[in-house]
């Protein structure tokens, strides 16, 4: 089924150049596995770590004035991984929704899930499906969980909602351009991130955001996800803030 291309894009366009900070950040969140292991630790310990870090994120975004964070949870290609760090990874998803779903609806946070959530059973769906509807009333941060998220399956899937409605026609083919696309992507209602933050020292970005991210800025840091604070992310705000963004313009 399509997504619904009567509903508005929001301006894909960041705050203006000059000192304003980044009205969406995406995060990949990278290194909870080498903290862990540097501690001589299991990798969940890391992840369980890097869990607790996303609630200080989130807090610290009205005060920054991003209102729209998204979270890099787990990749298509992360089911590679040990069956035990799979499954431990799961049932730490499903113990962080139910133990921060009252305080995310309180704190007037929305958020959604983003990516494929066919694999993903049934007690953990059912969960990510309640907790976007207790927030969907908010209108504070809007937080947005990359789950079994891929860029190159989003588009995939995206072109095939879109391949439908051509072929059963309500979308005529010469429509088709690069504003018709977004809005079959997960991101749909989303503006596309000013600022995408990689963590632990990676210079990649991990089929994270393909479409959305490509006039982003990006910022690769040492840090360890487990170890990255609200003051990191204050600092990198106002890094972008310094940063002239042209989209392919002249300055004059």
């Amino acid at each position: 089924m399509s997504k619904n291309p009567d509903i508005p894009l929001q301006d894909s366009g960041s705050l203006s150049p000059g000192g304003d900070g980044p009205r969406h950040v995406a995060i990949i969140m990278d290194g909870n596995g080498r903290w862990a292991q540097a501690r001589g630790r299991p990798r969940l310990f890391g992840h369980h770590a890097g869990a607790k870090r996303v609630r200080e994120v989130v807090e610290a975004c009205p005060g920054l004035g991003i209102e729209y964070l998204t979270i890099f949870a787990f990749s298509t290609e992360n089911w590679k991984r040990t069956q035990t760090e799979v499954a431990g990874l799961m049932n730490l998803f499903r113990r962080y929704i139910s133990r921060e779903m009252a305080a995310l609806a309180t704190r007037n946070v929305r958020v959604r899930f983003i990516g494929d959530r066919l694999r993903l059973d049934a007690k953990l769906v059912k969960l990510m499906d309640r907790l976007e509807v207790e927030t969907a009333g908010n209108d504070g941060t809007h937080l947005t969980v990359a789950l079994n998220y891929g860029g190159r399956d989003e588009v995939a899937r995206a072109t095939k909602r879109l391949a439908h409605d051509v072929a059963n026609g309500t979308l005529n083919p010469e429509e088709v351009d690069e504003e018709t696309l977004p809005r079959y992507l997960d991101t749909y209602v989303l503006p596309d991130p000013d600022l995408v933050i990689r963590t632990s020292g990676e210079a990649r970005i991990s089929n994270f955001l393909l479409w959305q991210s490509a006039y982003s800025e990006y910022e690769f840091i040492d840090t360890l996800w487990p170890d990255f604070t609200a003051a990191e992310l204050g600092r990198l705000c106002e890094k972008f803030g310094r940063r002239e963004r042209r989209f392919g313009t002249v300055k004059t």
